[in-house]
């Protein structure tokens, strides 16, 4: 192929023709979009080998970079002139050095920060390994089961609920909640229903001391990392784990229960619901995080919508199919629907906590 100039895609097609310009503006859009595409995928890449990390250290030219990050000059050469094309870096011509602007740093360099992005970029080739599997569940309907999905998926998933669990959880959302958090402090039994990895208990032990948690979850190998997690964390004296159908009811009786982004998920809703009602002691909190969602899919538009809807369609959906689940979708509790499931298991109240975050709502549901 020979140079590539700064083209147009009106010039790039100016063979076929006098152009459609409608169709001239949607090839720009679809082409821009399919770059992106493939410049996430680099950034996956760029995240898996910490190449972002090694770059917020400072300017650097290929063979520099190579070394700091231990990869091939070669591979890290071609990566930063991807991604100086896209403008995710600079590019110093004269010195040879690309540079990660100081905007980003915090975006791609900084694990474990509510607005890292390196979880959501990990989960991307986890997203798209069972592919040929949800192609066939298209055609045939039923889901895909969730071992299909590798552990990169579950990886980020976790670094991504990382940021809001470690840092919001015990701090602004529990805020929000001063009788709650005073119980808390003086000691409180918790459940955590569909903890996965177990990142919110975790987290929650650290800041709570004096109480007690057990993780609920279907999914056997999310237990086995989190068991391992709690004891990395060194609570794992006061966090225990239990795989369990919880539509069938917990194994105790709690001050607190929670579920984060589960309830859309799971099989049978009103009555899991119901289980955890009768969980619940009589003075006791349901602490229930949905995504963020509008009434109607018409009013869920925009960059974000179109993400989650497709995390949808790769992931939420085909696993909660796969279990019998009436496949709500990522975006299918918005907050007239959490009240009528509430309603329908026998809760008293919910209320609608005042929380700032883009992606999730946060409920206080009593029994």
């Amino acid at each position: 192929m020979g140079p590539l100039m700064a083209t147009t895609f009106e010039q790039e097609t100016s063979f076929a023709g006098a152009p459609d310009p409608e169709a001239l503006a949607a090839g720009q859009r679809l082409l821009g979009d399919l770059s992106a595409a493939v410049t996430c995928i680099l950034c996956a890449l760029g995240d898996r080998l910490q190449l972002f990390e090694a770059l917020a250290l400072g300017p650097a030219t290929s063979a520099e970079l190579a070394e700091r990050a231990q990869v091939d000059e070669r591979y890290a050469r071609e990566w930063l002139r991807a991604l100086a094309a896209a403008s995710y870096l600079e590019h110093d011509a004269s010195s040879g050095r690309f540079a990660l602007p100081p905007a980003l740093v915090p975006l791609l360099a900084v694990p474990g920060q509510p607005m890292s992005l390196g979880g959501g970029y990990q989960q991307l080739p986890g997203l798209v390994g069972p592919f040929d599997a949800v192609v066939r569940a298209f055609r045939e309907g039923g889901g895909v089961s969730g071992e299909a999905y590798g552990e990169h998926l579950w990886e980020g998933m976790e670094r991504t609920s990382a940021g809001w669990f470690d840092t919001l959880l015990p701090g602004p959302w529990l805020a929000a909640l001063p009788e709650l958090r005073a119980k808390l402090e003086r000691g409180a039994g918790v459940a955590d229903v569909g903890c996965g990895r177990g990142r919110a208990l975790i987290s929650l032990a650290r800041a709570f001391p004096r109480s007690r948690f057990v993780g609920y979850d279907a999914f056997g190998p999310a237990l086995e990392a989190a068991r391992r997690n709690a004891e990395l964390a060194g609570v794992a004296d006061r966090v225990r784990f239990e795989q369990r159908d919880v539509s069938s009811g917990l194994s105790g009786r709690y001050d607190l229960v929670t579920t984060f982004d589960v309830l859309h998920d799971v099989a049978e809703p009103v009555r899991v619901l119901e289980a955890l009602r009768a969980a619940l002691e009589p003075d006791g909190t349901y602490l229930l995080l949905e995504m963020r969602s509008a009434d109607t899919p018409a009013e869920n538009v925009g960059p974000l919508a179109a993400l989650l809807y497709g995390t949808s369609v790769l992931f939420c959906l085909p696993t909660s199919l796969a279990e019998g689940a009436p496949g709500y979708g990522t975006l299918g509790l918005p907050e007239s629907k959490v009240r009528e499931l509430a309603d329908a298991a026998g809760f008293a109240s919910v209320r609608r906590l005042p929380i700032e975050n883009p992606f999730n709502v946060l409920y206080e549901v009593k029994p």
